[in-house]
């Protein structure tokens, strides 16, 4: 079993380098934070935005889970983690940006295609990635004949767009995108390429970003 202290000493760095004597950073987060971005991306150990966006803390707001996935607004009695925490970004902390950040070889998408995911007989993962059930059925119908690979490369994008689709079901949401409050942006990272892309309304495609 690996331990966990090369977790502590980067704990203690962390102290050393942000709390110590040049506590600036610090000393204004803890009067609160106003980020003006949100981003949703994958709990993918290889794909944190903060360090791919070169971020400090209290630049975003981050929501993490596997597939980077939005589910519709659903206002019922059942626990909604991403919905809360969408309420929160937009309604409290009135963030300017959500980005939902995708990433090429998602295990939870690679799941969803290949109808595998999760362990025992009720699975929490292919409950959660069927989300993306549309996206899917949409690259089964435009690339029948290809290899599960790029299947599985173009479900990712596609996932991304459903999930933006899921953000405007939300009334305060939608509201805020309406009136020019709040942008929308979904994003790309090829972990192989090591580029980031952007989708584009106007040519419905990813576009290089950097």
């Amino acid at each position: 079993m690996r331990d966990v202290n090369k977790f502590i000493s980067g704990f203690k760095r962390f102290q050393s380098d942000w709390l110590g004597p040049d506590a600036g950073l610090f000393d204004r987060l803890k009067k609160g934070q106003s980020p003006c971005t949100m981003v949703i991306a994958c709990s993918d150990s290889r794909v944190d935005p903060l360090f791919l966006t070169n971020s400090h803390p209290g630049d975003l707001f981050v929501v993490r889970n596997v597939a980077n996935l939005v589910p519709p607004c659903e206002p019922d009695a059942g626990h909604h983690g991403v919905s809360a925490a969408l309420e929160f970004a937009v309604c409290h902390l009135k963030v300017d940006n959500i980005i939902v950040m995708g990433h090429s070889q998602c295990g939870g998408i690679k799941g969803l295609m290949e109808g595998v995911c999760g362990c025992g007989d009720h699975s929490f993962i292919s409950n959660w990635v069927g989300i993306a059930h549309n996206a899917k059925e949409k690259i089964l119908a435009e690339l029948p004949d290809k290899p599960l690979e790029m299947q599985t490369g173009a479900c990712e994008k596609a996932a991304i767009l459903v999930s933006l689709e899921n953000l405007m079901t939300f009334p305060w949401l939608k509201e805020r995108v309406e009136k020019h409050h709040l942008a929308l942006h979904g994003w790309y990272f090829d972990l192989q390429a090591g580029t980031l892309s952007g989708y584009s309304a106007d040519s419905n495609n990813f576009e290089l970003i950097s």
